[in-house]
């Protein structure tokens, strides 16, 4: 009994993990495991919420406190945080009103630049972003983000006045595949990006100065050393730590060798800090890893699945039995099911944070439509004559409805269950975009690394779950549904 209060004392008095939250890019990825090792060497307790989209929902998680540290660039914060109202020195004060620090500066910068091969430059004779308006067929690709920040292509394009109109957005690793198939004329580049190198990609020169200075930096939350005393201390190590030959290595080592995030980042922090701490570690094996992924997927779709049951069945319920009110619950329902996921998504994360709240309250949302349409179908589809002998036999409404009407809508309630935990397991792979993990992990960071392996690690089980899942519900119907219904379903021709 002692021991085990001994045990409660100190993990109450055990400082909180820090947060290290990155981008969905492998840079922000790498310098995240960077930190999060330079905080672990110091024997801190450390969490890395990789992956987690774009600028604005890195930016909003770090003020909200749902994550303590994440890298950023001087010219997004300028631009893209501040509407370029803030620059240079200025920048310290504008983020300490938010309660954030301008942490270490990391040594290099990643600015943003447009390329295009070597060999289509060359023969329509372009060196400059301005030589664009003499090509208005070209076809430029550009990352999600940059199409619509306000340094990216719109600014962009009014800038220097280009006329190109075919323009697509897609992920920015995919961007390099277009430029080697010739579907992609131009694209954007990160500066660092090792593709420039490898590929003999052409810079276009930057002839008007749009894009400002993109200094890698560290932001910090200013509470973060009071609760974690030697946090700041222990980030302070990667201060001019990487210059940008070297973070093009490190990107080179993760996208085209194919070698962990992680990975790199020991072998980087051990290389150049030394010491035990920062020692190359073992990756967990394939079959680790999934039966980690399938547990965190099976706990997002559990959770949404069960919360979705206990709201619709009710609600379709309510639907049969009062017919205006119905006809706006299914209109209601069937709305939320129009929203796209990852918008539906993206919007939980100013009311719930990052992670499993915002994925499991989506899929609860996405949930309820399959469940209430199938339960009021199930119910107004009863035939009149076995409501009448319920009604004759004065059975009061309750028992009625759990003891005759529920049972005989069963198969079409089982059905819209199927239904709804089937997209679920779907729509669950978009929970690692807020941090939820699950089989979306290795499907994005496939997809980021050009590893087919790492995306098959995700894909292959996310779709065997699903058919998994609609399997067992045939199970589930044989003990749910009465069996006479059940005998008469085999029978109909």
């Amino acid at each position: 009994m002692t021991s085990l209060i001994l045990l409660l004392l100190s993990a109450a008095g055990s400082p909180p993990p820090v947060r290290v939250g990155s981008k969905a890019f492998t840079e922000s990825v790498i310098v995240g495991e960077l930190a999060k090792d330079a905080l672990v060497r110091q024997g801190l307790p450390t969490e890395h919420v990789r992956g987690l989209g774009g600028t604005r929902v890195v930016w909003n998680a770090l003020v909200r406190g749902d994550v303590d540290v994440y890298p950023e660039y001087t010219g997004t914060l300028a631009e893209e945080i501040f509407g370029g109202r803030v620059r240079g020195d200025a920048l310290g004060p504008a983020l300490a009103a938010q309660g954030i620090e301008l942490g270490p500066p990391l040594g290099f910068e990643d600015g943003y630049a447009l390329g295009m091969r070597e060999d289509v430059a060359e023969r329509l004779g372009i060196r400059r972003i301005s030589d664009l308006r003499a090509q208005p067929g070209l076809h430029l690709g550009f990352s999600n983000e940059f199409l619509d920040r306000a340094d990216g292509w719109r600014a962009l394009q009014r800038a220097y006045g280009l006329p190109q109109r075919e323009v697509r957005g897609l992920e920015h690793e995919l961007a390099y595949r277009g430029l080697r198939s010739g579907s992609l004329d131009v694209v954007d580049l990160y500066s660092t990006d090792p593709e420039i190198l490898a590929e003999h990609l052409r810079v276009l020169e930057d002839d008007l100065h749009h894009f400002p200075e993109y200094r890698a930096v560290l932001l910090i939350r200013s509470d973060l050393e009071r609760r974690v005393p030697g946090a700041r201390a222990a980030l302070e190590q990667l201060r001019d730590a990487i210059d940008a030959p070297t973070m093009i290595a490190l990107n080179a080592k993760a996208r085209q060798d194919h070698v962990p995030e992680a990975q790199v980042a020991a072998d980087f922090l051990h290389s150049s800090l030394g010491g035990v701490g920062g020692t190359a570690r073992a990756e967990p094996g394939r079959a680790h890893r999934i039966a980690a992924r399938l547990g965190e997927h099976l706990t997002l779709v559990g959770i949404a699945l069960g919360l979705s049951l206990l709201v619709a069945i009710p609600l379709g319920v309510v639907a049969a039995r009062h017919r205006r009110t119905g006809q706006v619950v299914l209109a209601t329902v069937g709305v939320v099911q129009t929203i796209p996921s990852l918008a539906l998504l993206v919007l939980m994360i100013p009311l719930l944070g990052i992670g499993t709240r915002p994925a499991i309250a989506a899929l609860f949302l996405y949930g309820l439509l399959p469940i209430v349409r199938n339960t009021h179908a199930g119910l107004t589809g009863i035939a009149p004559d076995l409501r009448e002998s319920a009604d004759a036999l004065g059975l009061p409404a309750a028992f009625r409805l759990l003891r005759v009407e529920l049972p005989l809508a069963s198969p079409s309630i089982v059905a819209g269950v199927k239904t709804s935990a089937v997209i679920a397991v779907g729509t669950a792979t978009l929970g690692a975009l807020v941090g939820a993990g699950g089989f979306g992990q290795p499907i994005l960071t496939g997809i980021r690394l050009a590893d087919t392996g790492l995306l098959l690690e995700g894909a292959l089980p996310a779709a065997a779950l699903a058919l998994v899942v609609e399997a067992g519900f045939g199970g589930l119907e044989r003990w749910v549904v009465p069996r006479g219904l059940r005998l008469a379903s085999e029978t109909q021709p």
